[in-house]
């Protein structure tokens, strides 16, 4: 029998839920914003993927199948995923502060953030929310998780492609610099 982690891995997704749900209050004004077709497309693909992850009904054919034997050491090292990206997502939440919106959007008197976790990847809450999303899969074991994590990914470069253009538009001088010193989602590597 391995443990069974699924109470502490949803408590960090509560907590990163509470997070943002909060931080909507402290927003400012959206001035420009992603089209509306991409925003719902990038939402469909954040849903399917999600669904994927987080709901048994997928679990049938190989989508059932594990990827990992289910042992204490993949469990706790799920844990430690979930938890680090979870903190890394939050910790980037607060650093953004009332520039954060849950579209890719230009804020009224908006601010190029480039330091804390801004310091070492352009989206850090993608890269805190995709590790959390791998510990989460890691800790399920099945194939459906896999595909899951990869239509979230692709729904992630949707958003930080619109998020790019619109950061290239609003500041022409400084984000070419800073996407030439910090890399988008792992430091020094991607």
């Amino acid at each position: 029998m391995t443990l069974d982690l699924t109470l502490p891995i949803a408590y960090c997704w509560d907590a990163v839920a509470l997070v943002w749900l909060a931080g909507y209050a402290f927003t400012k004004r959206t001035v420009r914003t992603q089209p509306l077709g991409t925003r719902l497309f990038h939402i469909a693909l954040l849903v399917l993927g999600g669904f994927l992850l987080g709901s048994a009904r997928f679990s049938y054919g190989w989508l059932a199948y594990r990827f990992v034997p289910a042992s204490d050491g993949v469990q706790i090292a799920a844990l430690a995923a979930v938890v680090a990206g979870c903190l890394f997502a939050i910790w980037a939440r607060l650093t953004l502060g009332a520039n954060w919106s849950a579209r890719a959007t230009v804020k009224a008197g908006h601010e190029l953030v480039t330091s804390g976790p801004y310091s070492l990847a352009r989206h850090p809450i993608y890269t805190g929310l995709l590790l959390a999303v791998a510990g989460s899969a890691l800790a399920i074991g099945e194939w459906r998780c896999i595909l899951g994590l990869l239509i979230i990914v692709f729904a992630m470069l949707i958003k930080m492609s619109q998020e790019e253009r619109l950061m290239l538009q609003t500041f022409p001088g400084a984000y070419p610099a800073y996407r030439q010193r910090v890399k988008a989602l792992i430091p020094g590597l991607l």
